[in-house]
């Protein structure tokens, strides 16, 4: 019987070599590599050639989404299955537009993993449905890109003034968007709309 070829990515080590012993345990699965950096992903992928790559989302070096167009492009045959410590609905939309197979919280119970694993080795799309039902909820952003980029970077702590040299605008014009922002958010201040826009997704 041929064993599935699977590449596994995640960066907590006790996590991936907890992962790698459970997966080991299935008669049909073999993991060919096992990496801990998103961008050791493609070049194990070119080298193992695998059926399925499992890729936590917060990898240091490339995200797990990041290098999904790398590796569709240069290892077409493999299909790919996103483990996530957490479902956003934002992270479901970015893995779509990428062309996933799989999506798959990472406290899914064991047999479920291994199962998916299969499923998606054949092509299939399969999503977690809590999560997909989060995303067919949520509702859609209302803040265009440049107000979300002055949103982001006033939620480091970056003042008004910062943000206009950072990005190239005038200190009117940032804080134009930053009003804007909070009344589009039905916001009570920056900081309240800061923290509607993380809890929603549209900014880390």
């Amino acid at each position: 019987m041929r064993k599935l070829k699977v590449l596994l990515a995640e960066d907590v080590h006790l996590v991936r070599w907890a992962l790698v012993a459970l997966l080991e345990l299935e008669d049909d699965l073999s993991i060919v590599a096992d990496v801990s950096r998103g961008d050791e992903i493609l070049e194990a992928a070119l080298h193992h050639n695998p059926d399925v790559a499992v890729i936590g989302i917060n990898l240091p070096g490339l995200d797990g989404l990041s290098v999904l167009g790398q590796l569709h492009e240069k290892v077409p045959t493999c299909q790919s299955l996103i483990l996530a410590s957490h479902g956003r609905p934002d992270m479901l939309r970015r893995a779509l537009d990428a062309r996933v197979t799989g999506f798959l919280p990472l406290d899914a119970p064991p047999h479920q993993l291994a199962a998916t694993i299969r499923r998606v080795a054949t092509g299939q799309r399969i999503i977690d449905p809590q999560l997909a039902l989060a995303a067919w909820d949520a509702r859609q952003c209302p803040l265009s890109d440049r107000e979300l980029d002055v949103l982001r970077m006033a939620a480091t702590g970056a003042q008004p003034h910062e943000i206009s040299d950072i990005m190239c605008l005038s200190l009117g014009t940032v804080r134009n968007y930053l009003t804007t922002s909070v009344v589009k958010l039905s916001a009570r201040n920056r900081i309240d709309a800061i923290r509607i826009a993380q809890e929603a997704g549209w900014i880390n």
